[in-house]
């Protein structure tokens, strides 16, 4: 543990808070982000498949990440750090681990590109004559070059994404309040509430164990998932929260004056300003945190409630090149046609936006790794290294997307990711707790219930990782 690295960091003033308007984003970068998987596909799948059953499993599976958001945010807001130099600071061998796994995860997240290509396949049913398989994938490309262009050509990279990220998480809000609004819906409510309790009744159908992995993504993508997570400390680093506001952004490649962007961070100078100032930034990374996990947690019982009111009485299972297009009843039901094809653009947007904020996320972990791990690299500007690393994730994700349907993708994906969600609530306390909080001012130091939440985090998603290499062995 590199205690004495953290020691010769500089010591600078904190930040003043700029105000709640311009503070709040990447809570709500972190709620659009989680719209791809959890909300949108694997919950609705397991509900119109198994009723009520593991409904009582969602409100749980959300707020087991809520001590691993405040604890990611809180090393970037103390530090302006990466948390994944965090983690190489922890150890570095660990860190090196954590960045193997971590590009492996995220080969595959492409096909949420092309699983946005199947709403946008319904919806036009071009190129004429191709196969459904081919207009997914067709619209995959094309959103991919659309975003790649919009990447490429902003003035900073991050208000960008922030910007669309929250386009896609209010259109979305209000679509589904709409859509739940509907007397077809309403009606199933009182038993839907009863069903987030336990379940109601018997299995309406049996168990495939085929359907473990989905259960397994369901759970652990009930928010962000696997290495997603760690996304929110970037947000929170180019969002310029706390020490971070010293650390510079990510500029577009025709920007007029890119910004210098250091790797190294600093600790808070130890003074009564300073101390008044944590308060408030302690503050706003519990409120920002809860925008994003409650913001989830919403949506996702609203699609939820919406597959058991309108996809399970049918039988209707969102699957391979339709998993976008089954739930079109949700908004068919209040507005016909026109629903139809409402609900199919914004399926289409917060499907594609996965790819936007991960393909911006994973490239700026890797660039930041990089310029960690080889100080030789820094030759180089971050900017540099995080366009290479785009041009190469757009590569390999366009040439994985030919692989498999985009479901089977975003499940290899997930279980990968989940080794990482089992080992971070321990990493994440011994960084803060042990490592770091030596280093800080008293009034910054970490305390209260949180180490106790993030021992309940680890306990709930290891017993996961053994209930499901259970099932699959069982099977």
């Amino acid at each position: 543990m590199n205690n004495k690295e953290l020691s010769g960091l500089e010591r600078k003033s904190l930040p003043a808070f700029p105000g709640w308007a311009v503070a709040l984003g990447p809570g709500i970068v972190w709620m659009a982000l989680a719209q791809g998987s959890g909300e949108l596909i694997w919950w609705p799948y397991m509900i119109a498949k198994y009723g009520l059953t593991f409904l009582c499993l969602l409100l749980p599976a959300c707020l087991l990440q809520y001590p691993l958001n405040i604890e990611i945010g809180r090393y970037t807001l103390l530090t302006g750090e990466s948390i994944f130099h965090g983690f190489i600071r922890l150890h570095r061998g660990f860190g090196i681990f954590l960045w193997l796994l971590m590009s492996v995860s995220f080969f595959w997240f492409g096909a949420f590109a092309s699983a946005g290509g199947t709403s946008l396949a319904a919806l036009t049913h071009f190129p004429e004559g191709w196969t459904p398989r081919g207009q997914s994938l067709f619209w995959g490309y094309f959103t991919i070059a659309v975003f790649l262009v919009a990447l490429l050509f902003s003035q900073v990279v991050y208000v960008l994404v922030e910007r669309f990220m929250k386009f896609v998480a209010i259109t979305t809000v209000v679509g589904l309040l709409w859509a739940c609004a509907q007397p077809e819906v309403a009606a199933a409510l009182p038993g839907f509430l009863r069903g987030l309790l336990g379940p109601t009744g018997p299995m309406p159908r049996p168990w495939e164990t085929a359907d473990a992995t989905k259960l397994l993504t369901a759970i652990a993508f009930a928010g962000l998932g696997g290495f997603w997570i760690l996304f929110y400390s970037y947000w929170l680093r180019d969002k310029g929260a706390g020490m971070a506001a010293h650390m510079g952004r990510i500029t577009g490649v025709v920007a007029d004056k890119p910004e210098v962007v250091t790797s190294e961070g600093f600790l808070p100078e130890d003074n009564a300003e300073n101390a008044g100032r944590w308060r408030l930034w302690r503050r706003y990374l519990g409120a920002d945190a809860w925008v994003g996990i409650g913001g989830n947690v919403l949506t996702t019982l609203m699609t939820c409630l919406l597959s058991y009111a309108l996809l399970y009485p049918k039988g209707l299972l969102p699957q391979e090149y339709e998993l976008a297009v089954v739930q079109a009843k949700f908004f068919e039901v209040g507005w016909g046609e026109i629903g139809r094809i409402l609900f199919l653009i914004v399926a289409a947007a917060f499907l594609a936006d996965t790819w936007l904020a991960t393909a911006d996320a994973v490239s700026r972990m890797q660039a930041d790794i990089v310029h960690v791990l080889f100080p030789r690299s820094r030759r180089w500007s971050l900017r540099v290294w995080y366009y290479g690393f785009l041009g190469l994730m757009t590569l390999v994700t366009c040439l994985t997307m030919l692989l498999d349907t985009p479901g089977s993708l975003i499940l290899t994906s997930a279980v990968i990711g989940f080794a990482g969600t089992v080992i971070f609530p321990v990493a994440l306390y011994l960084l803060n707790y042990r490592v770091l909080a030596p280093h800080l001012p008293e009034w910054a130091r970490p305390g209260g219930m949180n180490p106790w939440l993030l021992g309940v985090s680890f306990l709930a998603y290891l017993g996961l990782a053994l209930a499901y290499g259970w099932t699959l062995w069982a099977g």
